[in-house]
C-alpha cells in the first residue's frame, strides 16, 4: 500500500484527499494542511516511487505503470480507511489520477478539484515528451526534469514551484522515473476520454492565467461540461497554482468543497 498520512477533523465527516503530479510528493501540499483541516478530515497519499512510497520489490517486477494501477493504489488506501467518500484535490498529473478513479469508483468521489489540470498536450508538450523518450535512457533524469521543469514553468514568479519539484524529484531513481515517463505513452487516448465523455461529478479546474500549456484545453473542456464543471483562473500565476498563489487557492476550494454540502 502506498504511503499516506491523515489530519483528523473531529468535527468533521467530510474527507478531501490530495494527489501530487509526476515527480512531486505529498510535501507539496504544506500550504494547504493546515487551512484545510479547520473544516475536513485531511489525507495525503505519496503516489508509488514518490515521497514515503518507495518501490518495492513487487512494484519492481511491474513491466510498466498505467493510470489505472496508479488510481488502484488510490482506491486501495481509501478502502483500507473506511472512507466512504471523498472530495479530491489534484495538481497536473494527479489530476489525470483522479479522473481515472472517478472512472473506476465513481461513487468514491464527492467532488473533484482539478489544479493545473492536464486535458491535452498541446504541440509544444508533444515535442517535449518525444525528447524525453528520446534521451530518457541517456540523459540522467534530473537532467531532463529541470528541463521539464523550465519549460512548463518559465517565468520569476514561477521559481518556488519548479524548485520544489525538482528538488522532490532528487528523490527519485531513475528506474522509477522511466517508468513514469513511459505512462505518456498512454496518455493521449486517456486524455481524449476524458474531454469527450463528462462524468457525473462536481467539478472545479483551478488554473494559473501563464499555464499557457494547458489553460486553452481546459477552457474548451468546461464550455463543453456544462452539467458539472466550472473554470477559476488565478492571475499571474504558472501551473502550480496550489504553491504560488496558495491564499487564493485554499479560499477559492475550500469555499467551493463547503458548497457540496
Amino acid at each position: 500500500m502506498i504511503a499516506h498520512t491523515i489530519y483528523r477533523n473531529e468535527n468533521s465527516i467530510e474527507w478531501v484527499t490530495f494527489v501530487h503530479g509526476a515527480g512531486g510528493s505529498s510535501s507539496i501540499w504544506f500550504k494547504q494542511i493546515r487551512e484545510f483541516q479547520k473544516h475536513f478530515n485531511v489525507l495525503l497519499l505519496d503516489l508509488r516511487g514518490h515521497g514515503e512510497s518507495k518501490p518495492n520489490l513487487k512494484n519492481g517486477f511491474k513491466q510498466k505503470y498505467t493510470f489505472q494501477s496508479i488510481a488502484q493504489d488510490v482506491y486501495e488506501v481509501i478502502d483500507y480507511l473506511k472512507i466512504e467518500s471523498s472530495h479530491f484535490v489534484g495538481i497536473s498529473l494527479g489530476t489525470i489520477v483522479i479522473r481515472q478513479l472517478a472512472e473506476m469508483y465513481p461513487t468514491k468521489v464527492k467532488s473533484m478539484i482539478m489544479g493545473g489540470a492536464i486535458l491535452k498536450m498541446n504541440f509544444r508538450s508533444q515535442i517535449l515528451m518525444r525528447l524525453g523518450n528520446i534521451f530518457k535512457y541517456v540523459l540522467p533524469y534530473l537532467v531532463l526534469y529541470r528541463f521539464f521543469a523550465f519549460v512548463i514553468m518559465p517565468k520569476k514568479n514561477h521559481k518556488q514551484s519548479r524548485l520544489l519539484f525538482i528538488n522532490e524529484a532528487k528523490k527519485l531513481y531513475q528506474k522509477e522515473f522511466i517508468k513514469w515517463f513511459k505512462l505518456t505513452a498512454e496518455i493521449n487516448p486517456v486524455l481524449k476520454w476524458f474531454r469527450q465523455v463528462e462524468v457525473n461529478i462536481p467539478t472545479l479546474y483551478v488554473m494559473g492565467e501563464e499555464d499557457y500549456m494547458f489553460l486553452p484545453s481546459v477552457k474548451q473542456v468546461v464550455e463543453n461540461h456544462v452539467k458539472t464543471a466550472q473554470l477559476y483562473i488565478i492571475q499571474n500565476c504558472g501551473h502550480v497554482v496550489n504553491v504560488e498563489q496558495p491564499a487564493i487557492f485554499n479560499e477559492k476550494v475550500i469555499g467551493y468543497l463547503k458548497s457540496q454540502k
